[in-house]
């Protein structure tokens, strides 16, 4: 198998937060739910070891106890005891453009923090009753991250109360260090990000903001799979791709009646930063609204939006096939678009066997998003990881974006643990230097996207070796409640096209008693080693179903 090293830095960040959650599930009982009702003395946190800090600053962490001239960036709107302006955020971002990256080091780190094994961090809890806003029946509660493993890098945290911002302080107390010897005394570590659990009857665990700009959110009833980014830069190239972070986060005090949580987060990297507002909504379906201003330090040529990932690795959709009893592994199927122009689009991913990019041109899309659609446990025999209980992740773009493509990068990968499907939206037009970009999109975590294709859709893709030489057969089913009428689906024929190659041996199976309709076809590619498929229903010139779009390697 074909190996890809354009990855490292976020294939550690995404492998790691899926084996914390699999060791949470494990471990023992004191999750962040039970810590909803028992209330810690919140100035205690809210302050912490060092809550009486002047300043916030932004430094290489080898002077961080003593910042001095160029090495320090300070914001002196945006620390503990100061009015809070979602501006200043803003403004933060654009002073932080004007001066050169300081990278992030993790030197103040305890010895062996940065380096234990994931089993020793994911037994480092925050004790039960210290979660913010504990007790207080306001909807959320967040948990500060202690900073260990692959999440050495500092962030700062700040909640607002009634305009005012207040740090959360590290205290060591707070924590439960399991086997690991806890910090000194009066360590200030801060935090490695936080996690949010909702609700007042039934709480559930909603979000996580950990390493770099990642985030992963629930809906009511599932497990984490997908994760998404604030913003991706250069992936799938061979310069290597640059990983931005959040230097820190400021997060409103929500309201009961309110139902939602603001967060703000300041955005830095190497060519950029930004000033980022997420406003999430949690429920049935989970909302986030994300809304992001960037300042360009340098030209960006390739930046990516609505950043989502996810793992695949084998199922019927895909040739290949590991030495597991399951029969098939995944947290998402697919991906799912709606175009500028108002055409409905599945593409089932694959694990290809060398890395695969694929680029959907439109201008203005309606919306995007990594998918779920297999919900039938039989289908993965998984009982511990239930992929069928994994969320769709669903983006629909707030004001015109104008030209683009979404873009699909397959990495071959035989590890878990990977995230080996990327897919988001990169803008044909470049980030100048110096340029200010405003974007905002809606992101909804779901069990299948809010707004749903009026056509049948691509409910099961299977393949497998054709009749003769290089031929492979693909079996496509299609579902939906039009296919229970008989007139309509006498009159549906298929259309398809591969190119380069030629298609064979066409069939059609109608069951309109169970409103499914089944196509096969052969596909010759010739001397090619790929073809492009595609795929739509039709009756009367109209589409009866969405556009099904492949892409297959020999």
């Amino acid at each position: 198998m074909a190996k890809c090293h354009y990855f490292p830095e976020w294939k550690r960040f995404s492998a790691a937060l899926d084996m914390l959650e699999a060791r949470r599930a494990e471990g023992d009982a004191r999750v962040v739910l039970d810590k909803m009702s028992t209330p810690l003395n919140r100035r205690q946190f809210l302050g912490g070891a060092a809550g009486g800090a002047a300043l916030l600053s932004f430094t290489s962490q080898a002077s961080a106890q003593a910042p001095t001239g160029a090495a320090a960036f300070n914001i002196s709107t945006l620390v503990d005891g100061q009015r809070f302006d979602a501006a200043a955020v803003v403004d933060a971002a654009r002073a932080l453009a004007q001066r050169p990256l300081i990278p992030l080091v993790a030197t103040d780190l305890p010895d062996g923090y940065a380096t234990m094994p994931a089993d020793q961090y994911a037994g480092i809890r925050l004790q039960s009753g210290a979660t913010i806003w504990a007790g207080e029946n306001r909807g959320f509660t967040v948990e500060p991250l202690h900073r260990g493993y692959v999440f050495s890098n500092p962030v700062s945290l700040f909640t607002i109360e009634d305009g005012t911002i207040r740090r959360i302080g590290f205290d060591r107390a707070k924590f439960d260090y399991g086997r690991v010897t806890p910090p000194a005394a009066n360590a200030d570590l801060q935090f490695s990000g936080m996690r949010i659990a909702a609700g007042l009857e039934r709480p559930f665990e909603v979000a996580v903001f950990q390493g770099g700009t990642f985030f992963r959110a629930l809906a009511r009833g599932q497990n984490f799979g997908a994760m998404s980014r604030a913003l991706i830069l250069r992936p799938g190239e061979t310069r290597g791709e640059e990983l931005p972070f959040f230097r820190a986060f400021w997060i409103e005090r929500p309201s009961p009646a309110v139902g939602s949580l603001v967060i703000h987060g300041l955005l830095d990297s190497e060519s950029v930063t930004g000033a980022v507002r997420m406003t999430l909504r949690p429920g049935d379906v989970t909302f986030i609204d994300v809304e992001m201003t960037l300042f360009a330090r340098q030209a960006l040529d390739h930046v990516g939006f609505g950043c989502t990932s996810g793992t695949f690795l084998t199922g019927p959709q895909s040739r290949r096939s590991f030495d597991d009893l399951r029969p098939s592994i995944g947290d998402v199927s697919g991906v799912q678009m709606l175009s500028g122009g108002g055409e409905w689009i599945y593409r089932p991913v694959n694990n290809p066997a060398t890395l695969q990019v694929s680029s959907f041109v439109d201008e203005n899309p309606k919306g995007f998003g990594l998918v779920q659609r297999e919900r039938d446990p039989a289908a993965f025999q998984d009982d511990d990881q239930r992929f069928e209980l994994k969320p769709s992740v669903w983006n629909e773009p707030l004001g015109d974006w104008g030209a683009g493509s979404v873009q699909l990068i397959e990495i071959p990968s035989d590890s878990e643990p990977n995230k080996n499907i990327i897919m988001y939206w990169r803008p044909r037009q470049p980030l100048a230097a110096g340029s200010e970009t405003s974007v905002s999109y809606r992101q909804a975590w779901c069990w299948q996207p809010p707004e749903r294709p009026p056509l049948a859709i691509a409910s099961r893709t299977r393949q497998g070796k054709g009749s003769q030489g290089r031929r492979r057969r693909f079996m496509i089913d299609f579902t939906g409640d039009r296919l229970a009428d008989p007139a309509l689906v006498a009159s549906t024929r298929p259309m398809i096209t591969a190119q380069p190659g030629a298609v064979h041996g066409v069939r059609l199976w109608p069951y309109p008693e169970r409103k499914l309709m089944r196509v096969g076809f052969e596909v010759d590619p010739g001397t090619d080693a790929l073809s492009e498929l595609r795929l739509v229903l039709q009756s009367g010139g109209q589409p009866v179903s969405e556009t099904w779009l492949n892409r297959w390697t020999w």
